[in-house]
């Protein structure tokens, strides 16, 4: 195969002309994505980042199938998408869990769906170990963290063998500590999987940790501004030089390289 068409086959996601307009609770017309352009590479981790309302969210949601673009269309392995499908899974600011549901059956409610929880049912206990909650099958999301539901809602998710994971900032309201851990359990479980997974954050740090490119939006409408490699080789050091020097980059595209750094490096 020629180095063209190993490329062409290397795209799991295309996302061609896509424009998308809203409105909003006071009926007022709003552009949130102007032009979006962008080709995902099968195994690949993205991350999409930029100021609030810049569309980030939308986009997202676009590629899930929840909404319809105005125009454009998105093309998920050769076949445009045009609403929710398991080869997308989502995982949301908040997780989403069934509070009546322990955490195995949460865990188990896309496979229940799909009609295949007997032939995967021995899959369940082998995620639960994966994400570090043995020992809290049969709790309810009351009873854990929220830093362990958020860890069930990507099980979930990942359960269904999704060719795309969809990550909405899950991560946004954590604590440092339990945010570095569930970051490290994604690269984990995409390295067993050969998942491709997306990521919308605020988070400069987090995107720079886990991604191996990083699209940088524009405010309202959302454009995409610049796609950034990042090169540095796994496992990553957040202190070290060329970690920074990244961050000081990327931190001057956003045109915040001038201030005060925050608690957990959010923009």
């Amino acid at each position: 195969m020629n180095k063209e068409l190993s490329v062409i086959s290397d795209i799991i996601l295309s996302i061609e002309n896509v424009n998308h307009t809203y409105y909003d609770d006071t009926d007022n017309h709003v552009e949130a994505l102007q032009d979006i352009n962008l080709e995902v590479r099968r195994g690949e981790f993205l991350s999409i980042i930029g100021s609030s309302g810049c569309g980030k969210t939308t986009l997202l949601r676009l590629i899930a199938g929840l909404e319809k673009p105005e125009t454009g269309k998105l093309i998920l392995n050769g076949e445009q998408i045009f609403g929710p499908d398991p080869q997308r899974g989502y995982v949301f600011q908040q997780g989403g869990l069934f509070q009546w549901l322990t955490v195995e059956k949460n865990i188990a409610v896309g496979l229940k769906a799909r009609h295949v929880y007997k032939e995967n049912k021995e899959r369940i206990a082998h995620y639960i170990d994966l994400i570090g909650l043995k020992g809290f099958e049969k709790s309810y999301p009351h009873q854990i963290s929220g830093g362990m539901a958020q860890r069930v809602a990507i099980a979930r998710a990942l359960i269904n063998n999704p060719r795309v994971l969809l990550l909405d900032e899950p991560m946004g309201a954590l604590d440092s500590f339990t945010r570095a851990d569930i970051q490290d359990k994604l690269l984990e479980m995409r390295k067993e999987n050969d998942t491709t997974m997306i990521l919308v954050t605020h988070d400069v740090d987090e995107a720079i940790y886990l991604s191996d490119r990083i699209v940088i939006m524009t405010p309202r409408p959302g454009r995409i501004s610049e796609i950034m490699e990042v090169k540095l080789p796994h496992p990553r050091s957040r202190g070290g030089s060329e970690f920074l020097a990244i961050r000081k980059d990327i931190l001057e595209k956003l045109h915040l390289a001038s201030a005060l750094p925050q608690p957990e490096y959010t923009i």
